[in-house]
């Protein structure tokens, strides 16, 4: 195998699409969120890119296997045209993520992007109850519009800045003069979290121009809703049972 090999599933006829990235990472946030756009919206199939720097392993789904890949899907959103990244996996190495976000750039520019939103999850490190969101651009001008939009820009934050496919659409999407933007939703990072994923569309849908139900991510947050008090109530009754010991010794 080369190490890329995109297949062409169909040759969509777009107007100004915006690239709209969501990969697994932390707290699944934006592939939560790029998944609901899938399910929302009129979508299409695209692209599908393969790479030797995926992990070697084939997905199932009834009973079917697939090559792990990455896919471009056509979406059309009230007026505005979208091509949606997503997948199940990042690649391995940090050279498999500069090879891979390069290809993919490559691959959407052809089909007329000029504009990119990265979409993820930048960790708490606890359960929170207002979601914020948390941005970063590659323009002064993108930033003034997202602040408009309710976005956050947060001297030095992320901490440790934005790796992954997501950072390196910024990066190396601003080499070749695209306006780039992450939108992160604040998320404990122990959970998938669909209210971050929803905070972020909530984001997506201002900038962009664009409206989307949210019931699906609402029956998802409630059942996180019900994981989120389990663990609490365990949390809790290990915190009873330590302070016994503590009163024993």
């Amino acid at each position: 195998m080369d190490e890329f090999a995109v297949e062409t599933l169909a040759e969509p006829s777009l107007s100004d699409p915006v690239l709209i990235e969501g990969l697994p990472g932390v707290g699944h946030v934006g592939k939560l969120a790029a998944e609901h756009l899938l399910e929302e919206f009129e979508s299409e199939p695209v692209r599908r890119l393969y790479s030797e720097h995926f992990p070697p392993q084939v997905n199932i789904e009834d009973g079917r296997a697939q090559l792990a890949c990455a896919e471009l899907h056509a979406v059309t959103a009230d007026d505005r045209d979208l091509l949606v990244l997503t997948g199940d996996h990042q690649p391995q190495d940090s050279t498999g993520h500069y090879r891979l976000t390069d290809r993919l750039l490559d691959v959407a520019t052809e089909l007329g992007i000029g504009r990119i939103f990265a979409l993820g999850g930048v960790p708490t490190g606890e359960l929170i109850d207002e979601y914020d969101v948390i941005g970063a651009a590659t323009d002064d001008g993108v930033i003034d519009e997202l602040e408009t939009a309710g976005v956050e820009f947060r001297e030095d934050q992320p901490a440790g800045g934005i790796v992954g496919v997501s950072g390196l659409l910024l990066g190396l999407g601003e080499r070749r003069d695209l306006d780039a933007a992450c939108l992160m939703g604040e998320t404990s990072g122990y959970l998938v979290d669909p209210k971050s994923a929803r905070a972020v569309l909530e984001i997506l849908e201002a900038a962009i121009g664009f409206e989307v139900g949210f019931d699906s991510l609402e029956e998802r947050a409630d059942e996180m809703e019900e994981v989120v008090q389990k663990i609490q109530q365990m949390e809790g009754g290990q915190q009873a049972t330590d302070d016994n010991l503590r009163y024993i010794g």
